[in-house]
């Protein structure tokens, strides 16, 4: 049979002219790992900016020492729960009492707003904190209570909103107290953080973890998803006179 009657068209080089599938096979399978490959290295690299970015910006203004805490007029108190779910104490809820009570004792704050959930009737951050404060000699007049503090950024919008403050110290655990000055920062607040002291990695390694992502999600919320706190309200004035309140005496331990 001739060649012309295989049903082919010969190229010059006596082979069919139809262009071989395999070439353009390999280049969409190289286009697809480096997209897989990118998108795997996006996140992390996401990570590890928003994280440096979110630390670097806000570290100037976190102390570690009461001596070197500027003097404001409001302290924000960040609200954790005050027990453990398997019982006990929550030692960040412990540490974060200490801390606003020291600043309280030591003439750092005149006034706190402690900002936590309330979502159930058997769980209200709030109360927890104002019981735990009093007991540690911070008068109840020198405590405001923030119902709707469900998350880090609804404390810090709330506090510019609905408690009219432009300027305060933030109170939390070292680690916790970057993302929420970098939210005071976006949302126009001069602010300085007093962190109280980390618990180790061995006790603390998955919370501190998850800040990582906290940060990211900060971030994000600020600059891509405007995220608006659950809940608003009327304002609310602060009772900050020009005198200090005097402390209660501290319960004995």
């Amino acid at each position: 049979m001739p060649r012309a009657q295989l049903g082919h068209r010969l190229g010059p080089s006596g082979t069919t002219g139809d262009p071989s599938p395999k070439p353009r096979r390999a280049w969409r399978q190289r286009a697809i790992s480096r997209a897989l490959l990118l998108g795997l290295a996006l996140p992390p690299i996401f990570v590890a900016l928003t994280n440096a970015w979110v630390v670097a910006s806000t570290q100037g203004r976190v102390f570690s020492q009461l001596a070197g805490v500027p003097a404001n007029a409001v302290g924000l108190v960040l609200g954790t729960a005050k027990y453990l779910p398997a019982g006990g104490i929550n030692p960040y809820f412990q540490n974060r009492m200490q801390a606003a009570a020291d600043l309280y004792h030591a003439g750092k704050i005149k006034h706190l707003i402690l900002s936590g959930s309330n979502q159930t009737p058997a769980y209200d951050e709030p109360t927890e904190m104002r019981r735990s404060l009093r007991e540690l000699g911070v008068p109840d007049a020198a405590m405001t209570a923030d119902y709707a503090g469900r998350r880090t950024l609804d404390s810090v919008v709330r506090a510019r909103d609905i408690f009219g403050q432009s300027r305060l110290t933030v109170i939390s655990d070292r680690f916790h107290v970057y993302r929420a000055l970098f939210l005071c920062d976006q949302y126009g607040i001069a602010a300085v953080a007093y962190g109280a002291p980390n618990l180790p990695w061995s006790a603390s390694a998955r919370t501190r973890l998850r800040e990582y992502g906290a940060r990211c999600k900060a971030v994000l919320d600020v600059y891509l998803l405007g995220t608006q706190p659950r809940f608003r309200g009327a304002p609310i004035a602060l009772p900050l006179a020009s005198e200090r309140t005097p402390a209660t005496p501290a319960a004995p331990k």
